[in-house]
């Protein structure tokens, strides 16, 4: 898009490739070695294959591994692998040197939110599977690298995130994670777990508070002891040094105080979902925010109150498919562009979800 600036990678190339061999349906090894390789070997980039074997496998290779030797870090996974990923560059004492190594995603698991957003955003049809994973590696092909927001989370028990796909909490994570037990279905688990969930459709009690992106032109953000900062994940310990400290989170207070004046409140406070979504696809056949854009700033608050009939949810869901649950101006669907939101459950009940994993129910800011 007009606006954005590109980097290029070398040439020749050589990329590590991230590939979870058990994400989705089981098939990314052989597609890699099918769809994949072929096309890299004609750009004339190379690969290192590192196949995961277990959980954070991923996540421990990227944060102790000397990266200098590759020019790109591919995954190969679903999102979650990815998610890992940014965590474990994160962690490294050179994080602001290691973001910027080139990271490219290539569909694997069921969901690929992030490569059905990437493959929006480059103007392509709206594919799945094979084609999809074929637009992608085209992507990496043709070496163009661009920039991409994160999405900074705390908790409440202090722990911290960094997210590139979305936060949810209510319905759709519930069917996120109940659908586990069908990943041999590919994409189709997650049809399967909404009408299950559809089925028990549940309330969740809690109070949604936000930065809408218009007010918060001219408005300071709140004043902060420069001493408390709103910490990073761990709380500082004394006497180990910190090296080059975590970006800090500039519009958010600690989630024990109350939120800005200049924040909007949600006089609502009973939801059958909150979903803070930052790309435009929430799953291969869900374009949840078709405004969204890679490095737009900006996250795409959705939320649902209570009182929605089960028939409207499924009509709403089923125009997701398309981008166009919008337009049906549902009164308990709304959506709001924020620069950021605090969600307060009243009790720990439901699952939460960063960029697909699922996390403990807890008062959570981004």
């Amino acid at each position: 898009p007009p606006g954005d600036s590109y980097g290029v990678l070398p040439r020749p190339c050589h990329a590590l490739v991230l590939l979870n061999p058990q994400s989705g349906s089981g098939r990314a090894l052989d597609d890699f070695q099918a769809v994949v390789q072929p096309m890299l070997a004609e750009a004339d980039i190379s690969t290192t294959v590192f196949v995961t074997e277990r959980p954070h496998h991923a996540h421990e290779k990227v944060r102790d591994e000397d990266l200098s030797q590759w020019d790109t870090l591919v995954v190969m996974s679903g999102d979650g692998l990815l998610f890992e990923v940014v965590n474990g560059l994160m962690e490294r004492p050179d994080w602001k040197e290691a973001m910027k190594k080139p990271l490219c995603i290539l569909p694997g698991g069921s969901g690929n939110a992030l490569a059905a957003s990437i493959n929006y955003y480059a103007g392509y049809d709206h594919v799945a599977k094979k084609k999809l994973l074929t637009n992608c590696t085209f992507i990496l092909c043709k070496g163009l690298y661009t920039q991409m927001d994160l999405v900074s989370l705390s908790t409440a028990s202090g722990k911290r995130f960094f997210s590139f796909l979305g936060f949810g909490w209510g319905f759709i994570s519930d069917v996120d994670i109940d659908s586990e037990k069908y990943r041999w279905l590919g994409s189709a688990r997650f049809t399967l777990g909404t009408l299950q969930c559809l089925a028990k459709l549940r309330v969740y009690q809690g109070r949604l508070s936000y930065l809408p992106v218009a007010t918060e032109q001219g408005s300071s953000p709140a004043p902060r002891d420069p001493h408390v900062p709103v910490t990073n994940g761990r709380l500082p310990q004394g006497g180990t040094e910190a090296p080059g400290p975590l970006p800090p989170d500039s519009l958010l207070v600690p989630l024990g105080q109350p939120v800005p004046a200049h924040w909007t409140v949600v006089p609502d406070e009973e939801f059958v979902l909150v979903y803070a979504i930052y790309q435009s696809h929430l799953g291969t056949n869900l374009l949840m925010a078709p405004a969204a854009r890679l490095h737009d700033g900006c996250i795409h608050l959705f939320y649902m109150k209570a009182g929605i009939s089960r028939v409207t949810l499924l009509k709403l869901f089923l125009a997701m498919s398309r981008g166009t649950h919008l337009d049906l101006n549902c009164p308990h669907l709304c959506y709001v562009p924020v620069r950021a939101f605090r969600l307060e459950p009243r009790v720990a009940a439901g699952i939460m979800t960063v960029d697909g994993e699922a996390l403990a129910c807890e008062p959570v800011q981004g």
